[in-house]
């Protein structure tokens, strides 16, 4: 379609009132300015993408700011290029008759500098989203636009003062047409439900970043769209979140989740956010089993289990007691006790136990140098010969060994004394019940301890790669050395050639990008800002992996107590002060808006039945249908006749066993996932698979009650369970 020849708006029939030229000519003329400054936009940022590339890369800083510029044009570029007019969301316009502003999922200007569209996210678009009718912000009216294909499939006007609602009669939305229809009589209610939806949520998207939000809110009420949207405001609004301090990490409980997040987040204009779960923080995640038993889980999820890490790795950091005799080809050298624990304190705080060694050996060599005369036996034949003392490498590799974050964390496991020791406040009951037969095989309750260990120990490799690196330096130096005198040769001492005399030329010349390099962990922080979704089911060993990663202590942390499978039964405030965080600000979403009121009102009992002070939310949506009962062997029936009768959607079966082969139709638009594996999603339609045996171990308490509640939620149009 070109944009500058066809009509934006693509309305069906039932729609033809929508499409009277009263309504929409203003956009049509809007929209084709869009459209011009659009194929400019792609033109001229193509332009300077290829001319980035072209500049040479330099070194340092040069190649780093030349490598973010191309890195912020390709993604304007990828973006300009994925949605065209669909940019834009909607516009406002305000109470003073001024000209509509256009929001859009990121900036545009023309050339001669009209402002087209401003980003959602600027301090100008915050009355599109926040104006409610209790509080319109100086608006008039405001429309938002659906697209399909490029092209707007409807549109809904919503209008704040009396006077407008007849020039936009055809295109109110529903809350605004029910408020036109009702006028005053509208209850206290339905007012404060309308004074309540979207104003809160941008409320919370646009809060600051300093300490840890806590946005708390049940089913429905738009948790997880709040905590993407702030994701991309707070790395638009605040320079301090930005990819150069560190960036945003956002955490979510499962891989279907981040596959929905994976498409949003670029959506609101933002690309360069790491999402993960928390398996996907150390590499023996991904074959991570369940702990199945829960006595084991319980003493796991501590994080004092976590501290037990620090005294693990401290035993292999203590100096020999006994000195030794190190020979030499000139002289025999005695390196004491003390002489052993001076060497060991010459790391600074905080350096990994694996990468400090180099240290300790650079220190060991020099304490030992230094008791020769260094005029009777040269310096550098010294060091080489000390280097080379096979007795003093293999007494250092005794001492201050290389450890693999597996082999200290699977010892713990198997060796009971070696964990008394490290975890003194255990029973001994309690350490039988950690050691287990195959020591490394791991569960998911095993992955804090594995996280923490890698960052005390950090790569053991690190030491062995730098030498590598350091001899191919020194052997591009020595190469480099040849050609220059080899030039120097052709030239006399005033010539230009004479410069490359300067150490500085000659190091320059040392290709940096040909060295052996290691793969960086992009999960390993720290970050400058961290979301995390579904919060409620972090146990305080796996919020030590997030804090970690987040010394500043900047957090949005969205969940729901209602939903824990394991128990909440404090606040939390009371919680995040446990694991450390004291500077935490609690935000409420109390409207649920997705889920109709006839499943709610039969989920309810559901979760208030284990947790009677659960916050179930208020649901203001009611489709007219009410929960269908039935037996699990109508379930492909139930399955046939709601594709049969519905031309879109997606639909859900929800169960822990396995369903019966050919009780799912052959289609993309039915998926099965477990109660857990919901979290976080919705769906047209969802059908419960005997909800009674969800809860595994459970069963009948807490974990049930939660997996029944969560199944439940995830319609926004109807709910089927079958027993």
């Amino acid at each position: 379609m070109n944009p500058l020849a066809t009509s934006a708006f693509d309305l069906p029939t039932s729609l033809a009132a929508k499409a009277d030229p009263a309504l929409i000519a203003d956009d049509e003329r809007h929209f084709a300015a869009i459209a011009r400054s659009l194929e400019q936009s792609v033109a001229d940022l193509s332009d300077r993408l290829d001319a980035a590339r072209r500049e040479s890369g330099g070194a340092g800083q040069e190649a780093m700011d030349r490598d973010l510029e191309v890195h912020r044009l390709t993604a304007r570029l990828r973006t300009l290029r994925r949605y065209g007019l669909d940019l834009c969301l909607g516009h406002m316009v305000g109470s003073d008759g001024s000209e509509p502003v256009y929001v859009g999922r990121a900036g545009l200007t023309d050339r001669d500098g009209r402002r087209l569209l401003v980003d959602w996210r600027s301090p100008a678009a915050e009355p599109f989203f926040g104006a409610t009718h209790a509080n319109p912000m100086g608006l008039a009216s405001r429309r938002r636009y659906r697209w399909t294909l490029g092209r707007i499939s409807d549109y809904w006007d919503e209008v704040f003062t009396p006077e407008g609602y007849d020039g936009h009669a055809a295109a109110l939305d529903d809350q605004s047409a029910f408020i036109a229809s009702l006028g005053s009589s509208r209850s206290p209610r339905m007012q404060d439900v309308l004074g309540t939806i979207q104003a809160d949520q941008d409320a919370i998207i646009r809060a600051g970043s300093r300490g840890a939000l806590v946005v708390d809110g049940g089913p429905g009420t738009g948790k997880t769209v709040v905590a993407l949207h702030r994701t991309a405001y707070l790395l638009y609004a605040d320079p301090r979140l930005g990819h150069r301090r560190g960036g945003v990490l956002f955490v979510g409980p499962h891989q279907p989740y981040l596959a929905y997040v994976a498409d949003v987040l670029p959506s609101l204009g933002e690309e360069g956010v790491r999402t993960c779960t928390l398996r996907d923080l150390v590499p023996e995640g991904a074959a991570a089993a369940t702990e199945t038993d829960p006595e084991v889980a319980r003493l796991k999820a501590s994080a004092e289990m976590v501290g037990a890490i620090e005294p693990a790795v401290r035993l292999y950091e203590e100096p020999p007691t006994e000195g030794m005799e190190v020979e030499t080809p000139w002289v025999d050298l005695w390196l004491s006790a003390d002489d052993w624990a001076e060497a060991f304190d010459a790391p600074a705080p905080g350096t990994p136990h694996n990468e400090a060694r180099d240290e300790v050996w650079e220190a060991l060599v020099t304490i030992l140098a230094d008791k020769v005369d260094q005029e009777e036996i040269p310096t550098d034949q010294l060091h080489r010969a000390l280097r080379q003392n096979r007795e003093l490498t293999t007494a250092l590799a005794r001492a201050w060994p290389m450890i693999e974050p597996t082999d200290l964390v699977g010892d713990l496991w198997e060796v009971p004394a070696y964990l008394r020791r490290c975890a003194p406040w255990l029973e001994p009951d309690q350490v039988r019940a950690l050691q287990r037969a195959d020591p490394q095989a791991w569960t998911t309750s095993d992955l804090p301890l594995l996280d923490a260990a890698r960052h005390r120990l950090g790569d053991p490799e690190a030491s062995r790669r730098r030498r590598r690196h350091d001899a191919v330096v020194a052997a591009e130096r020595a190469q480099m050395d040849r050609v220059v005198d080899e030039l120097l040769q052709l030239d006399d001492e005033d010539g230009m050639l004479a410069q490359l005399r300067q150490d500085g030329i000659r190091d320059a010349l040392v290709d940096d990008a040909a060295l052996p390099q290691a793969d960086p962990d992009l999960l390993a922080g720290p970050f400058a800002h961290v979301v995390v979704d579904e919060a409620q089911e972090l146990t305080d060993a796996e919020w030590q992996m997030l804090l970690i990663r987040c010394p500043s202590g900047s957090l949005t942390i969205v969940g729901d107590r209602a939903q824990a499978r394991h128990g909440f039964t404090e606040s939390w405030e009371e919680r995040l002060a446990r694991i450390g965080l004291d500077r935490v600000e609690l935000a409420s979403l109390s409207i649920n808006y997705r889920t109709p009121e006839e499943v709610m009102t039969e989920a309810e009992p559901v979760i208030r039945a284990a947790l009677p002070d659960a916050n179930v939310p208020t649901s203001v949506r009611s489709t007219g249908v009410p929960v269908a009962y039935g037996d699990v062997a109508d379930l492909r029936t139930v399955l046939d006749s709601w594709l049969a009768e519905h031309a879109e959607g997606v639909a859900c079966v929800i169960g822990v066993g396995d369903i019966p082969a050919g009780a799912l139709p052959a289609t993309s638009r039915v998926r099965s996932l477990t109660p857990e594996l919901s979290k976080g999603l919705e769906f047209d339609l969802v059908v419960l698979v005997d909800p009674d045996s969800f809860g595994g171990a459970g069963r009948g308490g807490i974990e049930g009650a939660v997996d029944r509640y969560v199944a439940m939620t995830r319609a926004t149009q109807r709910l089927v369970v079958l027993r």
